[in-house]
């Protein structure tokens, strides 16, 4: 019984990991688009804090959509999946109409509705996490069959295909990452699993060789300074933020790439100006902020297992992949390592629906969180390959579903 208070101390110390990394990514990006628009909002808008404001009223609607999704139980979530499937794949085809879907920079890819731009990639990314989830738990046993595993491949094919269309090719390596982890995990084959990510890569990079743009993107991203003053001109101006920054960069404010020199510099390359004026040591401390955030979502993921709640398992793993491998894609773009993507940095970048999406994210993981910590009404059906995972696994009993329960 004297452990029983310090066993609570450490789980509501490991608890509070999760809320936290979130507020401090939160807070970072509040005021890293303050200081990085500044200068762009005063020319363009002649009001300084022009997108300040507007990502507070964003983050404002986003804390509402976590309190809304947070109160909605799982068992709803389950049952919405199909019709939040439909919804996003109307708002993919909306999208795409002339005349509806705004067009920027060759793109379509944002609706106005009642003066609010939103962006259908960032609700299907919502839609197919909850989509999939519910589908993986209900037809684990199935995926084995060769015609069971091609239906959520086909599912896949189709929204990807709707997203290469507006064009947005980065929402569709990070999705097809996500559902692809999903699948696997929720227990398909190891061979099926193999040659769809082989079939998926080889699609993914004939699309890029066969598309001139994305062609040039990628000589680009090999040789950046070998057209530094025209293709090559966005990274090149992103690695000199982060050569400025050093160690501990030039300080809050005072970075220069910001002035007019790096394009999107508070949204898809907010993490060069971070770089810039904190350095290194404040880019490592938001990869660990990121990388505390991640292990929060798995350790949810590993007492969902514990519960036999393997949707909640399901939603919390799509969630840790998609975060981390978004925010890995972002931060891999504006360091060189990647090819240029049209990606934010979940929390932190400005852009409404990609803000208002994480924090729905946030919402549904604290609904995981809450019913893992209630009394556990019934066993779901066990997906396959998840009681197999050592991972996310510490020991077994010779009890419960396929001969060994997860504890």
């Amino acid at each position: 019984m004297s452990e029983l208070p310090s066993l609570n101390s450490r789980r509501d110390f490991l608890d509070a990991l999760l809320p936290f990394s979130v507020l401090a990514l939160v807070s970072i990006g509040v005021v890293m688009v303050a200081s990085a628009s500044i200068a762009f909002a005063t020319d363009i808008y002649g009001d300084p804090w022009y997108f300040l404001k507007r990502h507070l009223a964003f983050l404002s609607i986003g804390a509402m959509a976590a309190l809304l999704v947070s109160q909605i139980p799982l068992a709803i979530w389950s049952r919405l999946s199909w019709p939040l499937l439909l919804f996003s794949c109307l708002l993919l085809v909306v999208v795409l109409v002339p005349g509806i879907g705004r067009e920027v920079n060759g793109s379509r890819r944002w609706l106005m509705f009642a003066g609010i731009t939103i962006q259908p990639a960032e609700v299907a990314k919502f839609c197919m996490l909850v989509f999939f989830a519910s589908f993986l738990t209900r037809r684990s046993k199935q995926l084995h069959h060769w015609s069971s595993f091609m239906v959520p491949v086909v599912i896949l094919a189709v929204v990807a295909l709707l997203l290469l269309l507006q064009p947005d090719f980065g929402s569709v390596v990070v999705l097809s990452g996500t559902v692809l982890a999903m699948v696997f995990l929720g227990g398909a084959r190891l061979p099926h699993t193999f040659l769809l990510v082989v079939a998926a890569a080889c699609g993914l990079a004939l699309m890029a060789l066969m598309s001139p743009y994305r062609l040039q993107r990628l000589l680009t991203f090999l040789d950046p300074w070998g057209d530094q003053f025209a293709s090559g001109y966005q990274l090149t101006q992103s690695l000199i933020a982060f050569g400025r920054g050093e160690w501990f960069g030039v300080g809050l404010g005072n970075s220069v790439q910001k002035l007019f020199y790096l394009p999107e510099a508070h949204t898809d390359f907010i993490f060069a100006i971070l770089a810039e004026e904190w350095g290194m040591f404040g880019g490592l401390v938001v990869v660990g902020l990121f990388v505390m955030l991640t292990c929060s979502l798995l350790r949810l993921v590993r007492e969902a297992l514990a519960q036999q709640k393997f949707f909640a398992a399901l939603l919390a793993f799509g969630m840790a992949v998609q975060i981390a491998g978004q925010a890995f894609v972002n931060m891999g773009v504006a360091s060189g390592l990647l090819p240029t993507k049209g990606l934010t940095l979940p929390f932190v970048s400005s852009g409404g629906s990609s803000l208002i999406i994480c924090c729905a994210l946030l919402g549904l993981a604290l609904r995981v969180r809450t019913e893992l910590r209630g009394p556990i009404e019934g066993k779901e059906e066990t997906p396959g390959l998840f009681a197999q995972l050592p991972i996310f696994t510490r020991r077994r009993v010779s009890a419960g579903i396929g001969g060994g329960e997860v504890l």
